[in-house]
């Protein structure tokens, strides 16, 4: 690909297309970068039998065949939608996980969209005793710099269903 990555740019691309997070749950992005900075797609075959992306990009992927979830949302400040659209989300991944299929979690770089919902999903099946224990899991084996965005923290902190009744009182411009 002929795009790198600035090198004074932060955070920094990740440094593989997905990682295993726990025994069938990966995470990734649509993106990564090599060790001399060079900036890659990552394209989606049929390595995984559901894909959940909150990002899409063109020719990315998935293989025909594979489950495609889709819930496009922006590494920001979620609406009260968008955050129960992310706990659909989750728990199809829980669901897909309890009947032994294998999932990929993935946004742009793969750090705080797809953090948020492997984080919550790692939670919900009781794989974590808590959410900062999810999120510490999620950095060790994506990224130190996965789920840098605090509001998404702070959503998996006060739990998601909190975070949609707080959010929804006080709803985005």
């Amino acid at each position: 690909m002929k795009e790198t990555r600035q090198k004074d740019r932060e955070p920094p691309g990740p440094g593989s297309p997905w990682d295993e997070i726990a025994p069938g749950l990966w995470m990734g992005g649509h993106f990564w970068t090599d060790p001399a900075g060079e900036l890659w797609p990552v394209v989606v075959g049929a390595e995984f039998d559901l894909v959940i992306s909150l990002f899409t990009h063109p020719g990315h992927g998935p293989g025909p065949g594979v489950e495609h979830l889709v819930g496009d949302m922006p590494d920001a400040p979620l609406t009260g939608a968008q955050l129960r659209t992310v706990q659909r989300l989750v728990r199809a991944a829980c669901a897909a996980l309890d009947s032994g299929r294998t999932i990929l979690v993935r946004c742009h770089s793969g750090y705080n969209r797809s953090g948020l919902v492997v984080a919550q999903c790692l939670v919900e099946r009781g794989l974590v005793p808590a959410p900062a224990e999810a999120i510490d899991l999620v950095r060790r084996k994506r990224s130190p710099w996965a789920l840098h965005n605090e509001t998404f923290t702070e959503y998996l902190t006060a739990g998601l269903d909190a975070a949609v009744l707080l959010v929804d009182l006080d709803p985005l411009p």
